[in-house]
């Protein structure tokens, strides 16, 4: 893994990210890579905010993974800043040979050098391979989540 570089987003990165989004059964659904309009605006989003990393796993020139981690300042937990990872995707090519390992470990020890006293994740109820690789590296399924499609 000496050969992976992990480094935020480029607007150049957006369509191997969205690829990367589309290439399961889940995301097949519901992105859209012809049309990488909302794909760019979101990136311009994100770009802008401090509390926000959108970052790809290089390896050479080519894009292997990605992720996403949000810092949330909060006033729970005596003022704790939690940080919320999502969008993670591991190229098809690469699943299974620890990039997962290497970027979730990337976003927890970024959200230790912010300050972060917690990391949360949500992962769709069907993923039971992405539960138990969750699980691998310390995290725990302690509570139920809830979403409104609006």
């Amino acid at each position: 893994m000496e050969d992976l570089e992990i480094r935020a987003a480029t607007v150049d990165d957006v369509p191997a990210i969205v690829a990367m989004l589309a290439d399961d059964p889940l995301g097949a659904q519901r992105e859209s890579p012809e049309d990488l309009t909302p794909y760019l605006a979101a990136h311009a989003r994100l770009s802008s905010d401090p509390n926000q990393h959108l970052v790809v796993a290089l390896r050479g020139d080519q894009i292997v993974g990605t992720l996403q981690l949000t810092l949330v300042p909060g006033l729970s937990r005596r003022g704790a800043t939690r940080s919320i990872i999502e969008g993670v995707r591991i190229h098809a090519g690469e699943r299974g040979s620890g990039l997962g390992t290497r970027l979730i470990e990337w976003a927890v020890d970024t959200s230790r050098r912010e300050g972060c006293r917690l990391v949360q994740l949500t992962s769709d109820a069907t993923r039971t391979d992405a539960h138990r690789f969750y699980e691998r590296l310390g995290f725990t399924a302690s509570h139920v989540g809830f979403k409104l499609q609006l």
